[in-house]
């Protein structure tokens, strides 16, 4: 499915830039960087998840550790 993106300058420069550098297209660069991101959204949100549980499991440890 088609999308437009409506670029400035800046943009416009560094994905040329990232383009030519690792020889791939603009499109390209711009559909890694939104994956990349996604997958660093997803990883950020499994290890919250996981500091919870381990805080909640783990909690009166934690606390007895903080006060010794």
């Amino acid at each position: 499915m088609p999308m437009f993106l409506h670029t400035d300058r800046e943009l416009e420069d560094a994905l040329a830039q990232l383009a030519e550098t690792e020889g791939v297209s603009r499109r390209e660069v711009v559909r890694r960087a939104v994956l990349d991101r996604l997958r660093l959204l997803d990883h950020k949100t499994r290890v919250e998840e996981a500091s919870v549980r381990v805080i909640t499991r783990w909690r009166d440890v934690l606390d007895r550790l903080g006060n010794s």
